[in-house]
């Protein structure tokens, strides 16, 4: 078949690639350490289960409206306004199959051929991927490590122009941990208010996990709110540890809502019946797991962040939030890319290249410490034999 030429504007995501590569060494043998894929590797709590098995038995196995049940709704609206210090009103939530079509939907919905949306880099893939799509140019504003991966606010506010259609900004952040101040949101703020016509879309599916300073949201800053034009993308994979029960949702202007749902209708119809009854419990019930949770990624965090700081050639900035560290490998004498070509095929640790998240992550890989302190301690172990008696190719 002939494919429409916007299929090939189309990227994908190196996680689920580099996973498969790993899936077919272990399938002829080799002991694979998986520091890869982005999902917390605790089981979905018991109480959450528990309610989607409740709602298969009380038969919740029918469509739902496409922006989800008014219960679901309602719980993350009054969730939302408790954590962001906002109002939000249940018709602003839109709850859709995990978080990737909040992404899709805004940048649908938003950006034309030929419009501009500036966004972080390096960062999670499918921002550039559905931006391209959709015909847009996307603008980068580089993440150095220097600077914790957090905007250079001069370089943040160079990099509008007048075809600037969207912001996206991601924090804690997917790849590097990094996590914007609330002196950086403030000052994003600053900059965004002297363009009022651009929306914001703000990922922060890794709210709850941050390890230092309180989370702050630019949905917080006066006259940047949900109600206004920010869009909040959140939702349950990383916070419950509910990958597979695919749950996200969208917090936005109630004008939009209505659109991105009727997005929604024309390509997944609505959210699993059952997925929303389990998130229902999950924002209502006990949250006691996710602290506990959150402080063995703490741990974890330590051991890999003093593991990969003892590597020759490695440098490592702490991570502040969400379950990822994104060392700088320059001095090892590798490209990113060919290190973890070489640590998987030769150590056995499966990591990502930073190149996987855009330009400005070369020089670095992204490892995710969501596994066990064990296996983390023998994925150090392997690394460091690697680069002890390997060369550069």
């Amino acid at each position: 078949m002939e494919m429409a030429d916007r299929m090939g504007r189309l990227g994908t995501e190196s996680a689920f690639s580099v996973l498969a590569k790993a899936n077919a060494l272990e399938a002829r043998g080799r002991e694979i350490i998986h520091l890869e894929i982005g999902e917390p590797d605790f089981d979905t709590p018991e109480h959450i289960v528990e309610a989607g098995c409740k709602a298969l038995r009380d038969g919740h196995t029918h469509y739902t409206p496409s922006a989800g049940i008014p219960d679901l709704r309602e719980a993350i609206a009054e969730d939302v306004s408790a954590s962001r210090g906002v109002d939000v009103d249940p018709e602003q939530v839109v709850v859709t199959p995990g978080g990737k079509p909040i992404m899709f939907f805004v940048i649908l919905a938003l950006v034309e051929a030929g419009d501009e949306v500036l966004l972080p880099n390096p960062a999670f893939p499918i921002y550039e991927s559905m931006i391209r799509f959709a015909g847009g140019r996307p603008v980068f504003v580089p993440l150095r490590q220097e600077n914790d991966f957090r905007f250079d606010l001069d370089e943040f506010r160079a990099g509008l122009s007048d075809r600037t259609k969207l912001v996206i900004l991601n924090s804690p952040a997917n790849p590097t941990g990094g996590v914007l101040t609330q002196d950086d949101i403030a000052g994003l703020a600053d900059i965004l208010r002297e363009r009022p016509e651009v929306p914001i879309l703000s990922d922060e599916i890794y709210s709850r996990l941050t390890y230092g300073d309180e989370f702050a949201s630019i949905a917080s800053e006066p006259g940047l709110g949900p109600d206004e034009r920010t869009m909040i993308l959140d939702g349950f994979s990383k916070t419950y540890a509910m990958t597979g029960w695919r749950l996200g949702y969208g917090v936005m202007p109630k004008a939009f809502a209505t659109e991105v749902a009727k997005l929604q209708t024309n390509s997944n119809s609505c959210a699993s019946a059952v997925a929303q009854q389990a998130g229902l419990a999950a924002i209502t019930g006990p949250q006691d797991s996710v602290g506990r949770m959150l402080a063995e990624f703490r741990v974890r965090r330590d051991q890999i962040l003093a593991g990969l700081n003892a590597l020759p050639g490695v440098e490592c900035a702490t991570p502040k939030g969400a379950f990822y560290a994104f060392p700088r490998i320059t001095d090892t004498g590798y490209s990113s890319q060919s290190l973890a070509d070489t640590l998987l095929e030769e150590a056995g640790v499966a990591c990502l290249s930073g190149t996987g998240f855009g330009e400005h992550g070369e020089g670095h890989l992204r490892f995710s410490y969501a596994n066990s302190r064990e296996n983390i301690s023998l994925a150090l172990e392997r690394m460091g034999d690697v680069l002890s008696r390997t060369t550069p190719q």
